[in-house]
């Protein structure tokens, strides 16, 4: 165990350049969610574009170079690649602690054994479709995927592995929610609440029509808005009209190096013109010349310009350059459904009228100081 301590040199000094990274192993997996916004299948030809597990190698020590402390292993999924194991050794004979999202089914009595014995030191995050087989396999529509996934987590249980769980929210395991949270509540490491997806994301790559339609068809009409004083307090810090500046998150602060060495601003954005070749040039290039010319990019969509740039209520809208991209391939058009769900939240925290629209509100500073008595 002594070459899995973490390097505590790195954590001297100024902050890191890099705090975290996200890796894509594959953009495959063996499931075949309706839902889902990436997956290819599981024997793809995009395997023979995949990076090497000596490409990944060569990322991660720059990564660590740079003062990473923490790596995201995601996919597809991550653990279909044949040498996981031998990367997740090298990420944490690095010091990194390593967080895996994964679909759980692939995980065997010896890959949890593993992780009992190397630790990943956060927890595993798995990802869960419905609470029976009948359920389960028609979200991942794969027969047999439900067995396959309740025997990895029974592996990961008996041997006390950390694993968190989350949700996504569809027509057809909505009535399952309740026993999912349920059962999320007895696992051992339920401080809080699991994840629950209600916002479904299309194709990153735009690759497939078909798939989209689908997915648009199981968009539905969001539960009733939450109120309550997380969300009151939010409004109070974080409300106002963005401008033209269109990357207002942190753009490539934690960014993500796609399953064929592409590095990407973040884990959902797939726009080519933001992406950065790994196989040729540096991590530390990207993050010291890249991605901060990029964050002084604008918009230039007139109907964004006219609405999103103006609108109050655009940190509380999930509207960025990637579900833009995604939904419309381009950086800065607006998203309806989204915002659509952001003006039903704000009506329900009394924020708005019903016919009013957050970017023609003058008063807006008066209504968030206000919010409480609203």
């Amino acid at each position: 165990m002594n070459s899995y301590v973490m390097k505590t040199s790195r954590w001297q000094g100024p902050r890191s350049l890099l705090p975290a990274l996200d890796i894509e192993l594959t953009e495959r997996c063996q499931n075949n969610c309706c839902h889902c916004c990436i997956n290819l299948p599981e024997d793809d030809p995009a395997i023979t574009r995949e990076m090497t597990a000596l490409e990944i190698k060569r990322i991660l020590q720059q990564a660590v170079d740079l003062g990473c402390l923490q790596v995201r292993l995601t996919g597809g999924e991550p653990l279909l690649r044949h040498d996981f194991e031998d990367i997740y050794h090298y990420a944490r004979q690095l010091g990194l602690r390593v967080m895996l999202f994964t679909n759980a089914r692939l995980i065997t009595p010896s890959l949890a054994d593993l992780f009992a014995r190397v630790p990943p030191l956060l927890p595993i995050e798995v990802s869960v479709y419905g609470m029976t087989s009948a359920t389960y396999d028609a979200v991942a529509r794969i027969q047999g995927a439900f067995a396959e996934f309740w025997q990895g987590i029974e592996s990961l249980l008996q041997r006390n592995v950390q694993f968190i769980v989350k949700w996504v929210d569809l027509p057809m395991n909505r009535f399952e929610l309740e026993t999912f949270q349920r059962w999320a509540a007895t696992l051992p490491w339920a401080d809080q609440p699991p994840g629950i997806n209600r916002s479904l994301q299309l194709r990153s790559r735009r690759d497939a029509p078909d798939k989209d339609r689908l997915i648009q068809s199981l968009r539905s009409v969001q539960e009733k808005p939450l109120v309550n004083e997380d969300i009151r307090n939010f409004c109070r810090n974080f409300l106002g009209p963005p401008g033209v500046q269109l990357f207002t998150c942190g753009c490539g602060e934690k960014p993500c190096v796609d399953a064929y060495g592409r590095l990407q601003p973040c884990l959902d954005m797939r726009a080519p013109e933001l992406s950065y070749d790994l196989r040729t040039r540096s991590l530390r290039d990207a993050m010291l010349r890249f991605f901060p010319a990029l964050k002084s990019q604008t918009a230039t969509d007139p109907h964004y310009l006219e609405r999103c740039a103006r609108c109050f209520l655009k940190s509380l809208c999930e509207q960025c350059p990637a579900r833009s991209w995604s939904e419309t391939g381009s950086l800065d058009t607006p998203v309806e459904h989204l915002c659509r769900i952001t003006h039903e939240q704000a009506r329900a925290l009394g924020l708005l009228a019903e016919d009013e629209r957050g970017w023609k509100i003058i008063d807006w500073r008066n209504r968030i100081d206000n919010i409480d008595s609203l």
